[in-house]
């Protein structure tokens, strides 16, 4: 009889090493060979579990946590969340600062791990007293032994993804990956990806997408931080209203901008034609390909990786709900399909 038993340690092992899966329907129309780096298959559903376990243990070894501490963070949702994971396995409190565009579901995911959550308005400016950043702050001042994570500005951001992320893209395309295709917000992800396949192959081009109403665009194309440019969207975890210093915008060759709808509707359409259930940024990334495709960005023989960061099961009162999609102005023309398929036994 064995002695050993075959288990992990706790949740926190499965964090990293999640698969690349070749994307075939989505893409059939357009010039190379795609693949999407499947981050929902982490424990926290989402690529910040990456971070969450490197900055905490980070802080671990350095002496910056003990038993007492509370770690507060500014988040869109799965931030807060894989922090929250984290905390509540190491036996930590957290408290989350998310805005109001953040969905019902988010919200709900961290109250159901422990966490304490401030809903701040979302359409103020970065440095009102209200905002998600500042109320953050506020907190971490008050709070006697808080460590204030503050992802947007945290060099481990970019440092977790250099560590695991990039890595992991260049092993499992056996360093053949020409393009990748990722999401910006605090740019953690997109930097350490493209920091260590840069170093790997200089020609490899780091594409970001970013949102209609975010200044990260023309901020990489000017250096110029335009206030013009923001105003209100509905796309979470994507594009800023500040310009975040663990963006390197040095390594990033090109900003797309995509726009709510056409987002909402990619990330559906993954679903119905991959069977991959993701999220709102994951439709950004598709929409982003498709208008890339249609600039001759890619040769038939570009192998693009893009990062789908996180799970569908995070908006499902949001894009996946066919009365959202309506309350936004979105057309859910196949949303009604959808329910045609529907039959009530009475």
């Amino acid at each position: 009889m064995k002695n050993n038993i075959d288990a992990h340690e706790n949740i926190l092992a499965l964090i990293g090493n999640t698969p690349l899966i070749k994307l075939n329907k989505s893409v059939s129309d357009y010039k190379g060979r795609f693949f999407a780096k499947y981050e929902a298959n982490n424990p926290g559903h989402s690529n910040k579990d990456r971070i969450a376990l490197h900055i905490v243990e980070t802080a671990e070894k350095e002496g910056l946590i003990n038993e007492n501490t509370t770690i507060i963070e500014t988040s869109s949702g799965n931030t807060g969340f894989s922090l929250s994971m984290v905390a509540m396995v190491k036996g930590y409190k957290c408290i989350v600062a998310v805005s109001n565009k953040s969905s019902k579901d988010k919200i709900d995911m961290l109250k159901s791990m422990g966490a304490k959550v401030y809903v701040c308005p979302a359409n103020v400016p970065a440095d009102d007293k209200r905002s998600y950043y500042q109320v953050a702050k506020t907190l971490h001042s008050e709070i006697q032994d808080s460590i204030y994570i503050n992802q947007y500005f945290n060099e481990l951001n970019i440092q977790a993804h250099y560590l695991t992320t990039g890595k992991e893209i260049w092993e499992q395309t056996n360093g053949l990956v020409t393009h990748i295709v990722a999401s910006s917000g605090t740019g953690g992800t997109i930097s350490g990806i493209g920091r260590y396949l840069k170093e790997k192959n200089p020609d490899i081009k780091i594409i970001g997408v970013d949102a209609y109403g975010s200044v990260l665009k023309k901020f990489h194309e000017t250096g110029e931080f335009d206030q013009n440019e923001i105003y209100p969207y509905r796309i979470e975890g994507l594009g800023k209203n500040l310009i975040p210093s663990s963006t390197d915008f040095d390594i990033i060759d090109h900003y797309e901008k995509v726009t709510d709808e056409e987002s909402a509707q990619k990330s559906r359409f993954i679903a119905k034609s991959e069977g991959m259930f993701v999220g709102y940024t994951s439709g950004a990334c598709l929409q982003a390909i498709e208008q890339l495709d249609s600039k001759n960005f890619f040769e038939k023989d570009s192998i693009v990786v893009t990062v789908f960061c996180d799970h569908g099961s995070r908006y499902m009162s949001k894009i996946y709900s066919d009365q959202w999609m309506n309350s936004q102005g979105f057309n859910t023309e196949n949303s009604n399909k959808q329910d045609s398929q529907i039959e009530y036994i009475k």
